[in-house]
């Protein structure tokens, strides 16, 4: 199951993570964001262990959705050692996804 991303754990839990990490900034209300979920789930389960994967809903989380400038949903962010090292804006099919964790 992907993991919950927020502005209390962020840190914590991506910028410091010893594994990397996918975030997808989403919102409840956002249909392509929906869409992507059940690939975003399959993922996380696929990659246990080797990456950490999960959601930031960027209305419950304004501070790290500012920082890292989303201004379009979904929007998936790659860390390593606590940097963005690859972004992708707009819906994405899980191939195209899973290619980037490759």
């Amino acid at each position: 199951m992907a993991q919950v991303f927020t502005d209390d754990n962020f840190e914590a839990e991506v910028l410091k993570s010893k594994e990397p990490v996918m975030v997808d900034f989403y919102a409840d209300w956002c249909c392509p964001c929906k869409m992507m979920t059940p690939a975003i789930e399959e993922l996380a389960k696929e990659f246990e262990g080797k990456w950490k994967i999960g959601k930031l809903n960027v209305d419950d989380a304004p501070n790290t959705s500012f920082k890292y400038q989303v201004q379009s949903i979904p929007t998936i962010m790659f860390f390593k050692d606590g940097q963005v090292v690859d972004k992708a804006i707009g819906f994405q099919v899980k191939d195209k996804i899973k290619a980037r964790l490759a």
